[in-house]
């Protein structure tokens, strides 16, 4: 769990402002945002494990953080052009950009509340605010994702 905790707040700290000025191609923002959701994913699941087993969700606070981050960060990594056919975006994610930002913010919302319930060390609060957070990614996949 602590590699993927690193390397999730590793890539939450990386802007897209440096990954556009480095002159990634296309493929590349998607691979990057492609393993940013793994990561994300990992760090999600690992939040509920732990909270699920009694770990004291105060020490969630850092991982909880960096979820939150991370959402702030999401539809940066969706430039124009990187609707690539290996990408699982639909092409709503660019012509609903107000629609798909706004699914994004309701994410990066949810996630800070739940990094706020973390901090708090309030493991009911910690645990609705995880379901929301839940909902929220799947509010915005049901719109703006492929299935698989």
């Amino acid at each position: 769990m602590k590699q993927i905790l690193l390397l999730a707040t590793a890539l939450a700290a990386i802007p897209i402002a440096a990954v556009a000025q480095a002159g990634l191609t296309p493929e590349q923002i998607v691979a990057a945002r492609q393993s940013a959701y793994a990561m994300s994913a990992g760090n999600f699941v690992q939040l509920k494990a732990q909270a699920d087993a009694g770990v004291d969700v105060h020490t969630l606070a850092f991982p909880a953080r960096t979820l939150a981050r991370w959402a702030r960060t999401l539809p940066t990594m969706f430039p124009a052009g990187t609707n690539l056919p290996n990408s699982k975006a639909l092409p709503t994610v660019w012509s609903d950009r107000a629609g798909f930002e706004a699914r994004a913010a309701a994410y990066a919302n949810a996630a800070t509340a739940m990094a706020e319930a973390a901090q708090s060390g309030d493991r009911a609060a910690f645990l609705t605010r995880w379901a929301a957070v839940r909902q929220s990614c799947s509010d915005c996949h049901d719109t703006y994702r492929a299935a698989d």
